[in-house]
């Protein structure tokens, strides 16, 4: 349409004609006149409108579908959310309930041996130094850690400690190269020096070299001047085999308790003992397990040679029998026979 003046006026007059129906339809209420036009309107248009409906509603429901998909999305990623968290929780448990039990073990060591200890947690493995087997420990100075303290843990020695901050500590373990501690033997008190191998067992040379040691015998330190480092009695380990060496000393090799690969909670000595707890702190020494015997019996080759065996043995009874009797213990064999002359 040619915008021209007639256009405007046509334009103006349906502007009007609008206004005034929608004026007469909103005042009529419920009986507004327009009410019969309106239905007719509606049969005419409502199959189209259906129509429509019918192209549009795939449009609208995909778009629900995906904004339903979001919603579905977040609230799975919250699912899973709050389900890491269970498992964390869970997992945080079973971790606490282990490290429970280990601090308790540690608190029966230091109870068996009269040590005054600080617990601590071992939060990291090296050190700056670069010392090959060292752990980082949460205590320092601040706590009360001074340079060359026992560390020990529910199993036995675990190391000691060579450099003290503030707030945490350097850790020497008992398996490295550079590591040496005076040792005991259980019940004979025979002294040596044990010496770490990495993940080796510990190398101890006894000062007797003509002591004897045997496999599963066990070792405790020895303790150091005013307990620094090592205070006395702590477990180190078992006795898992002897290598004599020349006429001077003789050499033992020894699984450590102290598992060094699985270090957590530890505990630093830092009150001695007032006495040498000797041997109490070891744990029981294992029951020695009885060697089962085993008793054989040979069945006779048959039963007519096991009567026959029986009838010769008592055969051989009789005869013994009668070769030492007395004949006057037996009146039947004293009695004269008929006839005979007694005189």
């Amino acid at each position: 349409m040619r915008d021209t003046r007639e256009s405007r006026v046509l334009l103006l007059l349906l502007i009007t004609i609008s206004f005034a129906l929608i004026t007469v339809d909103i005042r009529g209420g419920d009986d507004s006149p327009l009410d019969a036009t309106k239905r007719g309107a509606a049969a005419a248009l409502g199959p189209v409108e259906n129509g429509v409906a019918t192209v549009v509603d795939p449009v609208g429901n995909a778009i629900e579908a995906v904004r339903e998909s979001g919603d579905r999305h977040d609230k799975i990623a919250e699912l899973q959310r709050q389900n890491a968290a269970l498992k964390q929780q869970l997992g945080s448990d079973d971790r606490n309930r282990a490290r429970a039990a280990e601090l308790d073990k540690i608190l029966n060591t230091a109870g068996a041996g009269r040590y005054g200890i600080k617990g601590a947690q071992v939060i990291a493995i090296g050190a700056a130094q670069g010392l090959s087997w060292t752990v980082t420990i949460d205590a320092g100075s601040r706590d009360g850690l001074e340079r060359d303290m026992t560390v020990l843990n529910g199993d036995g020695l675990v190391g000691r400690i060579t450099t003290v901050g503030p707030s945490t500590a350097t850790v020497l373990l008992a398996n490295d190269p550079d590591f040496t501690v005076g040792t005991r033997l259980e019940k004979t008190s025979e002294l040596g020096f044990a010496t770490g191998q990495g993940d080796r067992p510990m190398k101890v040379e006894l000062l007797n070299g003509k002591l004897k040691v045997e496999k599963g015998d066990r070792l405790v330190t020895f303790g150091s001047n005013e307990s620094r480092p090592f205070v006395p009695g702590v477990p180190i380990g078992v006795v898992s085999s002897v290598e004599p060496v020349g006429d001077v000393t003789r050499t033992v090799y020894v699984d450590p308790y102290a598992s060094f690969t699985r270090l957590d909670i530890v505990g630093v000595v830092v009150q001695p003992p007032r006495d040498d707890p000797r041997d109490a702190v070891l744990p029981p020494a294992p029951k020695a397990t009885p060697t089962p015997t085993v008793t054989v019996t040979v069945p006779p080759g048959g039963e007519g040679e096991a009567d026959g065996g029986a009838a010769e043995g008592e055969a051989d009874a009789g005869a013994g029998a009668g070769a030492g009797e007395d004949p006057a213990a037996d009146p039947a064999a004293g009695a004269p026979a008929a006839g005979e002359d007694v005189n």
